[in-house]
């Protein structure tokens, strides 16, 4: 996929970008993604903490979502591999899409009966198959939001996703403790079940994306490579080789053959660009409550503020992906992140004000969304259409991996040197990533 920009185009014209179906469609979708999210981790803490299960165990639980940074394991299966009857009625992406969202539903079901007095072990089973069930949707719409529209509007899809999971996650955070408060916690988890119909509707309703041509391509000629090569082999030993080469052996192959020694760098790129973000954000919370702010004020502002600055953040970006392609964009959201860091060292050494905050957190949540939709484009520009799920799914592991690791020791760093360093550290860890957005602008503009 090839990035263009439209220069001519009025300010007008760009905004329209998002009534287009296929914009709206991932509005529907990121809606479906986002909320089995908080259901197997906040929300189901809250839940397990109610019935007097221990921390301990509770901090068991968060295991489960290690599913989402391993799915690049079972990616090349859903690239690859049709589902019996469902691909036929559905094709591929959405028979995996619909699949996936009827396991998260069943999951759902199946845990809102359980008693966490009695069935600890069962309700660890049943939030394993929503997890696995939801990182599989992601994977499976990552690919249909690749696949379904070209490259400039990937940041307007991606900026509509962005809205429908922000908006998944106040429904099965808030919304679902709200529930349990006046009700119990099972109509909680039935009602966040029923909501999934959303989900499956919309892929009821969608058309799959015209790529399947691609795809048996790519694994008929792998095919006749075989046969070739191992003309003795029996048959089913073929079909194995068949499949390992074109689902697995194929896609990383193939990145490496279309960028060449670039790919290193283009690995390295995705590895940190969300290094500085993602690090300040473990200690963003304690921040706050150590500034001195309420409770009721860091929700106000860093929950509900913060999430309309985010969604026009990355609506921001989506229409600066169209207007100047992808690297502009891109640029600008490390350079705005890397500075919203250093305000944030301003704001440790200045004394506590509500509204500087709010600016300050204004100007955080602006700056990601701008660097988070333009980067989900150019990610999305990276991967080859036979390919899609597995290519895409290697880059979302590993633009969040590194940064987790790092983020781990946020809390020394703190004590040790003090949150005006530590928000000084994460602005300096930006920086790289900076620094190879120029080289590869450089280097692709010199082809």
């Amino acid at each position: 996929m090839t990035s263009t920009s439209e220069p001519g185009r009025s300010f007008f014209d760009l905004i329209s970008i998002y009534r287009h179906p296929r914009v709206l469609t991932l509005l529907f979708l990121g809606f479906s993604a986002g909320l089995p999210f908080l259901l197997v981790f906040s929300t189901l803490s809250a839940w397990l903490r109610t019935e007097d299960v221990s921390r301990s165990t509770i901090g068991f639980f968060s295991w489960i979502g290690i599913t989402y940074s391993i799915k690049v394991f079972w990616a090349p299966i859903v690239d690859s591999i049709n589902l019996p009857i469902l691909t036929r009625w559905l094709g591929r992406r959405r028979s995996w899409m619909f699949l996936a969202q009827m396991g998260i539903m069943t999951g759902l079901i199946l845990i809102a009966f359980a008693d966490p007095k009695s069935e600890l072990f069962w309700i660890a089973i049943f939030g394993l198959l929503i997890a696995f069930s939801s990182a599989t949707q992601d994977i499976t719409i990552d690919a249909y939001r690749i696949e379904s529209a070209p490259v400039d509007l990937q940041g307007a899809m991606a900026a509509s996703y962005i809205l429908g999971y922000r908006l998944a996650l106040l429904v099965a955070g808030a919304g679902a403790l709200y529930i349990a408060d006046i009700s119990d916690w099972s109509s909680a988890y039935l009602t966040m079940a029923a909501l999934m119909l959303i989900g499956i509707a919309t892929t009821l309703l969608i058309h799959e994306p015209e790529t399947a041509k691609a795809i048996v391509d790519e694994q008929l000629k792998v095919a006749e490579l075989i046969n070739q090569k191992y003309p003795h082999f029996p048959n089913l030993i073929k079909r194995l080789i068949t499949w390992f080469v074109s689902a697995v052996i194929n896609p990383f192959a193939d990145f490496f053959q279309r960028n060449g020694l670039l790919a290193l760098a283009i690995l390295v790129f995705i590895s940190i660009f969300r290094i500085s973000d993602i690090t300040m954000g473990v200690m963003a919370n304690p921040f706050y409550i150590d500034l001195g702010f309420d409770l009721k004020e860091i929700a106000v502002v860093t929950k509900f503020f913060g999430f309309f600055m985010t969604i026009l953040g990355a609506a921001l970006g989506g229409i600066l992906v169209v207007r100047f392609g992808l690297y502009k964009p891109l640029l600008l959201g490390a350079v705005m992140v890397v500075l919203t860091n250093l305000l944030f060292a301003w704001l440790a050494n200045s004394t506590p004000n509500i509204y500087w905050l709010a600016i300050v957190i204004s100007a955080d949540n602006i700056s990601g969304g701008i660097a988070v939709s333009a980067f989900i484009a150019y990610l999305s520009s990276l991967t080859n259409t036979a390919y899609t799920a597995t290519q895409y799914a290697l880059f979302s592991s590993l633009m969040t991996l590194p940064a987790k690791f790092l983020g781990g020791f946020s809390g020394i760093i703190v004590d040790n040197l003090g949150y005006i360093n530590f928000f000084i550290y994460a602005a300096c860890l930006g920086i790289p990533a900076i620094v190879l957005i120029i080289f590869l602008a450089a280097r692709i503009e010199a082809k």
